[in-house]
């Protein structure tokens, strides 16, 4: 197994298990295969284990295992704190203490604010003390690095890297996303201040592997380099050297072992131009579908109405090139899950994006396209919750 630095020297696994995804049987996480494949790879090396509050019965299942085991001082354990379901300072430490207990443990590694969206819902965090609770948390070793998990745009992704002194961060990075969600500008902006990236979605939830069109698997099977999907996907991100350790949702011993021989046999620097240039190929390939031809450059914005364009248009292109599903989700996510709606619904009609956009989009007119098709009821309803309840800020 390879091993990249924390921000305090650390050695990290490259591969990290992400432990949303564990195998279930009638629904119930499958605990006797969820340990063969945890012990296979942290015997393999991996030492890094994430997880969440709100993942049904993972904290308690790998609590359970690594105690079991007695591997507890082995590894690390990253899980989050559900901001949006907290209103005091109060309620940050139940559930922190809830996730303690589920965990068999006295002390988290890694812990994120979870799904932090924008800044106004770090505002309200600090106004309910969770600084102070947070230097509390790790004087006393209960904490020992805090970092936020994020889906959004890259100029919001910067503003939060700058309002704290953060140990490290999560974010939605993969070939698809380079210019889009925190993207490489946020990674490399990231490293620019000392903040190690963690990665999540490097195969945006399988679909870079399970809902390719046949153009791009047969640009793969051309290629001279033979890999897998997945492999060429996890390649692309340990080519970076800015990437500290990627998280991968498992659930098979053949998905577990397969990764465990990408992460240890990757280096940085080990594609070729014509690898990359072969990729770019398969992007182009996957975005023929698209509806709406943005890049994801940024130009037109930001909007004086807080229309988050670049990321609007990727959930909607999403809907087309993968699912409409997992479009919405992704459209719900970044644009109606923060204090400040961000979504197409907000748009003005005021033209100063499209006087700035290289591709000549009729932005406006998309928008209005976009927001019939991704503002269904349940996006209202879940825009409607978050107002009345003040979730996410």
């Amino acid at each position: 197994m390879n091993y990249r630095q924390d921000k305090y020297g650390n050695n990290i696994s490259l591969l990290g298990f992400g432990c949303m995804r564990l195998p279930r049987t009638a629904g119930i996480i499958n605990k006797a295969e969820a340990e063969k494949q945890i012990m296979a790879a942290y015997k393999a090396g991996v030492n890094y284990f994430d997880t969440a509050y709100i993942y049904p019965g993972s904290e308690s299942a790998i609590g359970e295992i690594f105690e079991k085991n007695g591997i507890r001082k082995e590894i690390n354990i990253a899980t989050k704190l559900p901001h949006y379901l907290i209103k005091s300072r109060d309620g940050a430490e139940k559930l922190f203490n809830e996730e303690l207990k589920r965990l068999r443990t006295d002390y988290i590694d890694y812990y994120l604010m979870h799904m932090l969206g924008d800044v106004a819902a770090w505002e309200k965090l600090t106004a309910m003390g969770i600084e102070d609770w947070i230097q509390e948390k790790k004087h006393s070793g209960e904490i020992r690095q805090i970092g936020f998990s994020y889906h959004g745009n890259s100029d919001m992704f910067c503003q939060l890297i700058d309002r704290y002194d953060w140990d490290f961060c999560l974010i939605q990075y993969n070939y698809m996303d380079e210019n889009t969600q925190a993207g490489r500008r946020g990674l490399e902006y990231a490293y620019s201040k000392g903040i190690p990236v963690f990665i999540m979605e490097p195969l945006r939830g399988g679909k870079l592997v399970n809902k390719l069109p046949e153009e791009a698997k047969r640009i793969f099977a051309s290629h001279p380099v033979q890999y897998t999907p997945a492999q060429w996907a996890f390649r692309w991100l340990y080519d970076q050297p800015r990437v500290t350790c990627v998280l991968s949702g498992m659930n098979s011993m053949e998905m577990v072992q397969d990764n465990i021989n990408t992460a240890s046999t990757a280096q940085p620097g080990q594609l070729t131009d014509a690898d990359q240039q072969m990729l770019q190929q398969v992007v182009t390939a996957i975005n023929r579908k698209m509806k709406v031809g943005c890049t994801g450059c940024g130009y037109c914005v930001p909007c004086p109405a807080g229309v988050d364009i670049p990321g609007c248009f990727a959930a909607y292109n999403r809907c087309y090139t993968e699912s409409r599903f997992w479009g919405l989700v992704e459209y719900a996510m970044n644009t109606a899950l923060r204090q400040k709606s961000s979504a197409a619904s907000n748009c003005i009609n005021c033209g100063k994006c499209e006087k700035h956009c290289p591709q000549a989009i009729e932005i406006r007119k998309e928008l209005k396209i976009l927001e019939k098709e991704m503002e269904i009821p349940a996006y209202r309803f879940v825009r409607k919750a978050v107002e009345k309840f003040h979730l996410f800020g």
